[in-house]
């Protein structure tokens, strides 16, 4: 089975877990979903490093296991409310309340998923959610070495980010940037040459297109 797989199958089982945990919350008579939930805490474990795991992969990651470190908090308080019943009006509603995950934050460490994991995961879904490709646009690469450096440390750390090998300096990527602006720009008659760096599963690219 494939790492994506496995997430797939990550996310599937937590998604059973959170219902399995509202009938058990609803019902006195169920027993907790221990089994689903130690299925869950397995995959989240044996991925918790992130070595093997594209960029895109350990983002998908690091969601699922922050999803699980909110949800496994609630969880606790209301196992003990409803050992310990209810000694104030607070936990009654607790009890019977759904989870917002946007107004909630774990308060307490999750076994087996890693710190890093927890503590980024909100800040690299709310910047991913909201992260657009760089882009620059070139008509003369020798006079724009400002807009060329930009591109290339762009280019540079999106690749880091994402485990793939950075070849090369800036003066021979700008000597590629003004091969591949005179080409675009005499090949389709432009001003100027827009380049983008993207990241499409798990693997970045430099993009260029032509501009009026």
């Amino acid at each position: 089975m494939t790492i994506d797989e496995e997430l797939g199958v990550l996310d599937s089982q937590l998604r059973r877990l959170k219902i399995e945990y509202e009938i058990y919350f609803s019902n006195p008579t169920k027993k907790p979903p221990t089994d689903i939930e130690w299925k869950v805490l397995s995959l989240l474990r044996k991925f918790s490093d992130g070595g093997r795991m594209s960029f895109t992969q350990r983002y998908r990651y690091n969601e699922m296991a922050q999803r699980y470190a909110i949800y496994s908090d609630l969880w606790r308080k209301k196992s003990r409310i409803r050992e310990e019943g209810y000694r104030r009006p607070q936990d009654a509603l607790l009890s019977i309340q759904g989870l917002r995950d946007q107004e909630r934050q774990p308060e307490h460490k999750v076994y087996g998923v890693s710190a890093a994991a927890m503590a980024t995961a909100g800040a690299t879904a709310a910047a991913s959610a909201e992260e657009k490709p760089f882009s620059v646009q070139c008509s003369d690469v020798r006079a724009e070495r400002d807009q060329v450096q930009k591109l290339y440390h762009a280019l540079t750390e999106a690749k880091q980010k994402a485990g793939e090998n950075v070849s090369g300096n800036l003066d021979s990527f700008s000597a590629f940037v003004q091969k591949k602006t005179d080409q675009i720009r005499k090949e389709h008659g432009c001003h100027s040459v827009e380049y983008s760096v993207e990241v499409h599963d798990g693997h970045v690219k430099l993009k260029a297109k032509a501009k009026v």
